[in-house]
């Protein structure tokens, strides 16, 4: 007789299927033939959320600063401050605006890595929602990055117009233009190492390319560092009269703490300007004008705080040591490349012989050069019109002394670090 009353309900028999076979009755509908799966965004949606989250996170910043300024002081109103913002955030993608004072090109490059960071977040996001986070396609990395760009460079577009209803003359075109310019590089930059891209670019190229391509972006890392360093030095010594500029404005705190965070949204400049000084170039600071280690021209300054550290006259004594400074990093560069190769040799049981150490230090120059005259492109620019239409460095000197001055100075590091390697003990 069974023991199971009527009373109690029947448990289920024991499974005995295989772990991981469905159910013979269990059916999973199957997705319609071209639908793509539901977790998926369009293209044009998650392009358009990404590029408009990096536009609003790059304004915001900038607003929020002159809105506090303005309305702290009553100088302004909301809209202005607003608008203020647009004008300042198109300012930091370089495009010029129409003042009557002059044209105004001059980016705050504190703002502009802002920009491309976002810029590169939203490859990444972008990628992540249509769904090609680890496919290894180029095709779909430049796809996403070209959407990005194109919804980028529609919100710079709109932007103008919005800047030139009541505000400095932008000419929209050349705003969409140049945020699209900016909005495809970096998120290609976010699409490819979200879609595992840059791991196939990097398992295709040669090794030394590789290398070589590396070694120059830390080269050109540790040159921007001596160049902030030198140009921290420098505002350090003048910080006297950089205290009675910001005092001689009489804007009360909140004017002062304004021109304060202008000073350091303009800082990148005057490291980027420094390094130009220590590599040789130098830059100028107006028309007809040079500041160079062996010269230095200068006429009537504007009253800004970040120009108090300029030199007053040619490098003599002591300071002849600073023109040191761009070789030694190059070698620094240069001696950490052989480093990571020598100790990578057991794990390859193959010692890397003299060209697998001199091409990619050599390679190393030319990506420097490429990579810090690009960046004084980006310093460089009008501050108005007469005497300081030209401030900044002159892009092309600076990248052909970088690259020379690099492979030079990286070709002495690396084979230093080979001759000095301790050889592995042999077992």
């Amino acid at each position: 007789m069974s023991s199971v009353t009527p009373d109690q309900p029947r448990r289920p028999a024991a499974d005995t299927r295989p772990p991981g076979r469905p159910r013979a009755g269990a059916r999973v509908p199957a997705p319609r033939a071209g639908e793509p799966p539901r977790s998926r965004a369009p293209l044009p949606v998650a392009a358009g959320v990404a590029a408009l989250w990096a536009a609003l996170t790059g304004w915001l910043p900038v607003a929020v600063v002159l809105a506090l300024a303005q309305l702290t002081e009553d100088a302004g109103s909301l809209p202005g401050a607003l608008g203020a913002g647009l004008a300042g955030w198109l300012l930091g993608h370089g495009v010029p605006l129409g003042t009557a004072a002059g044209p105004l090109g001059l980016s705050p490059l504190a703002l502009t890595g802002l920009v491309l960071w976002r810029l590169t977040r939203a490859g990444v996001h972008a990628s992540r929602a249509v769904g090609a986070r680890g496919g290894r396609s180029p095709r779909a990395a430049l796809t996403v990055a070209a959407a990005v760009g194109v919804a980028y460079g529609l919100l710079g577009a709109v932007a103008a117009l919005l800047v030139g209803l009541a505000g400095p003359q932008v000419s929209p075109v050349r705003a969409g233009l140049t945020t699209l310019a900016f909005g495809v590089p970096a998120a290609l930059l976010g699409a490819v190492r979200t879609t595992g891209v840059s791991v196939l670019l990097a398992e295709r190229l040669p090794p030394p390319v590789v290398d070589g391509v590396r070694t120059g972006v830390v080269a050109a890392l540790l040159l921007l560092g001596a160049g902030a360093g030198a140009a921290g030095l420098a505002v350090a010594t003048g910080g006297g009269d950089a205290a009675d500029m910001i005092g001689a404005y009489r804007t009360g705190v909140a004017g002062q703490a304004g021109i304060t965070l202008v000073s350091l949204a303009y800082a990148p400049n005057a490291a980027v300007w420094s390094l130009s000084y220590l590599l040789g170039p130098g830059f100028a600071v107006g028309v007809d004008t040079a500041v160079r280690t062996s010269e230095v021209s200068l006429g009537a300054l504007p009253a800004v705080p970040l120009l108090a550290g300029l030199p007053r006259g040619p490098v003599g004594g002591p300071g002849a040591v600073l023109l040191a400074i761009p070789v030694l990093v190059a070698m620094a560069a240069g001696w950490l490349l052989a480093r990571r190769l020598l100790r990578a040799a057991p794990e390859r049981r193959a010692v890397p012989g003299w060209p697998a150490l001199l091409v990619p230090a050599a390679l190393a120059g030319p990506v420097a050069g490429l990579l810090l005259g690009a960046v004084a492109a980006a310093a460089r620019g009008p501050l108005g019109g007469g005497r300081l239409a030209e401030v900044g460095p002159v892009p092309w000197q600076v990248a052909a002394v970088a690259t020379v001055v690099v492979a030079a100075g990286a070709l002495l590091g690396c084979a230093a670090g080979k001759v000095l390697a301790r050889p592995a003990p042999s077992r």
